[in-house]
């Protein structure tokens, strides 16, 4: 959809049925003003899972066949999900990957290959060697919704164009830790020792004792180029050695290097100071061959560069020079730029250089454990479940991510609900979100929560599947301005995250007149969380207290008696079962809205029943 058009545009509502307003901007939503006429809706079905299923696909004769599987949280039969892995993966991650959806190994696959099975698959599991390019995403078609990268970094997977096409993008960050550390101290003890050269060497014939003298580690300054969970388990071992050991890293925490005995320090000053370098920084446009000519030039002669992390943060043509001149003694090498690098590389084939095939990770626990991390994760995306690991999606912690769990849904309900009572052509044109808290902006996330209330707003009146990973950019491909605001609650020892979440719609018309706050022109809802389930809690100006399950009826009436039990009975004689009812006023025995929630959806003849009591000046009825 252009920016420039509205983001929800409302049908024309023809003079005959001016009483009988259909929400066809929000296909799942039936609107009646007071004993209306008739008229028809689509029905939309929502999909609750924090990861939307797509939508469904035509059967090709190339498409595999789905099994089903019995295992819904309803009862019903579902068609079991189909993951791809792309390369080898351990029999225990695959057990975990079987036991919920239907896998295939295709190891060794072509770019061609992998683009023709791409929309046949729901998740992609890769490592290191496979491209997850912008071509294979769209090629998915909506159905691949995962990709899973077995191991810690992501820079063969295009970010960008999955965000874009709504695929969530996980990997594996701990399992293979104290792997890729431990192989990190392996290659600086044995460059420093001259020990594969040495071994080389006496296998050959040679006993040269003299020609392979080695320089000590003790006392000696490590520079660990990236202090995330790799650098830093480095530092650790390092420090264990007798190291010296001083860290670059923009975002890392200064309390955890100093709990380490470690001085962060900036990149210049690293490296002018470091007698070794360990380079642990990921490959990103702005670390793309940082270690260059001018780079080495600032360093010590003689210093000694150590890289287990990403073969295109180095130069390699540049470090070639730096050996030959000897400004860089020694380098102990297990990536690359190209891998694997050609045979007459002459970084590989260079006397001062130790190199390994990109074992950072390959421990018998590690790649076990990295297996079992990724298949639970695709595992987890599949079913819907907030993924800690997720890489182009908000970042939350898994703690936080279990205390928001209840306030993510009513978040996207909230929304679900706002966007169905908007009515006129101008769509929407801002939404404000206010949080009511007793935390301070530093203990409080709310990244999730506004991508969830995003979802709640544009998938009911788009066709695109709008999940965490494409949220923030599906709103801001359509217009959709959202401001957040924090409010601070008065109980400062409240256990709760979020005493309360008010979603407000700005300048628009409205199908339910009772929705807009008092002298303004705003729709506004708010709910809070009782006992782990979502609530609305107030309506415009009205408070109710209605649980956010099901679907709901708001009506707008006259306070007077007996109108709980006629609208009741109306419900009740086409076997529609109340699960929830609360009334709130103004003042008595002047307006008043009754919010019903219902468990199934009333036909077109009871809600017409329920628009001609005479109190009703307006209803709306809202599917969840």
């Amino acid at each position: 959809m252009a920016a420039s058009r509205a983001l929800l545009p409302s049908p024309q509502v023809s003079p005959a049925s001016a009483r009988v307003r259909l929400a066809a901007a929000v296909p799942s939503s039936l609107t009646l003003a007071a004993r209306g006429g008739a008229g028809a809706g689509a029905r939309l079905r929502v999909r609750c899972a924090i990861l939307s299923s797509p939508a469904p696909v035509a059967p090709t004769e190339s498409r595999p066949v789905r099994r089903i599987s019995p295992s819904a949280p309803d009862g019903a039969l579902r068609p079991k999900p189909a993951v791809l892995v792309a390369e080898k993966l351990s029999e225990a991650g695959l057990a975990v990957l079987r036991q919920f959806a239907d896998v295939e190994c295709a190891y060794g696959m072509s770019p061609a290959e992998l683009l023709a099975k791409a929309a046949q698959f729901d998740a992609l599991i890769v490592r290191s060697g496979t491209k997850v390019t912008r071509e294979v995403l769209e090629a998915g078609q909506g159905r691949l919704r995962v990709v899973g990268r077995a191991g810690v970094g992501i820079d063969n997977v295009d970010l960008q164009a999955a965000t874009e096409v709504g695929c969530l993008v996980v990997n594996a960050p701990t399992a293979n830790t104290i792997a890729a550390a431990e192989h990190g101290i392996a290659l600086l003890a044995s460059m420093a020792r001259n020990v594969s050269q040495a071994d080389a060497a006496l296998k050959a014939g040679k006993w040269q004792r003299n020609k392979y003298v080695g320089v000590s580690l003790v006392g000696k300054t490590l520079a660990v180029m990236g202090f995330g969970k790799v650098g830093s388990e480095v530092a650790r071992r390092a420090k264990g050695l007798g190291m010296h050991v001083i860290a670059h890293d923009p975002y890392a925490p200064a309390d955890r290097a100093r709990a380490l005995g470690v001085e962060l320090v900036s990149f210049d000053e690293a490296i002018a100071r470091a007698d070794f370098i360990s380079l642990h920084m990921p490959l990103i446009p702005t670390t793309s061959k940082i270690f260059n000519d001018e780079s080495f030039a600032k360093m010590k002669t003689g210093v000694r560069i150590i890289n287990v992390a990403r073969g295109g943060v180095i130069d390699e043509d540049a470090l070639v020079r730096a050996l030959d001149s000897g400004k860089v003694a020694q380098a102990a090498l297990d990536v690359f730029t190209v891998e694997p690098p050609p045979k007459d590389s002459k970084l590989v084939l260079h006397e001062n250089v130790t190199v390994t095939p990109h074992l950072g990770a390959s421990t018998v626990e590690a790649q076990e454990g990295v297996a079992i991390e990724i298949a639970e994760a695709v595992v987890g995306a599949l079913r819907g479940e907030l993924a800690a690991t997720a890489v182009n999606a908000p970042m939350v912690p898994a703690e936080i991510l279990s205390e928001l769990a209840p306030y993510v849904s009513l978040a996207e309900k909230l929304g679900r609900l706002a966007v169905q009572l908007v009515a006129g052509e101008s769509g929407i044109k801002g939404v404000k979100v206010v949080y009511t808290t007793a935390r301070g902006p530093d203990d409080l996330d709310t990244r999730l929560l506004r991508a969830m209330v995003t979802k709640g707003l544009v998938e009911p009146v788009s066709s695109t599947f709008v999940n965490l990973v494409n949220a923030d950019y599906t709103a801001k491909q359509r217009g959709l301005r959202l401001t957040e605001e924090r409010v601070a609650h008065d109980s400062p020892a409240a256990e709760a995250p979020l005493e309360s979440v008010q979603v407000r719609l700005s300048h628009v018309q409205s199908k339910f007149a009772g929705a807009i706050s008092d002298g303004g022109d705003d729709i506004v809802l708010e709910g809070r969380v009782k006992y782990g389930v979502p609530h609305l809690t107030l309506v415009g100006p009205y408070e109710v207290d209605v649980s956010l399950e099901g679907n709901l009826i708001l009506c707008r009436q006259i306070d007077q008696p007996g109108m709980i039990g006629k609208v009741g009975n109306i419900l009740g004689d086409t076997n529609v079962n109340i699960n929830f009812m609360s009334v709130g006023r103004t003042f008595r025995g002047k307006q008043a809205i009754m919010a019903i929630g219902v468990d199934e959806e009333p036909d077109k003849d009871t809600l017409e029943k329920i628009g001609a009591i005479p109190a009703i000046e307006e209803f709306v009825f809202l599917e969840l």
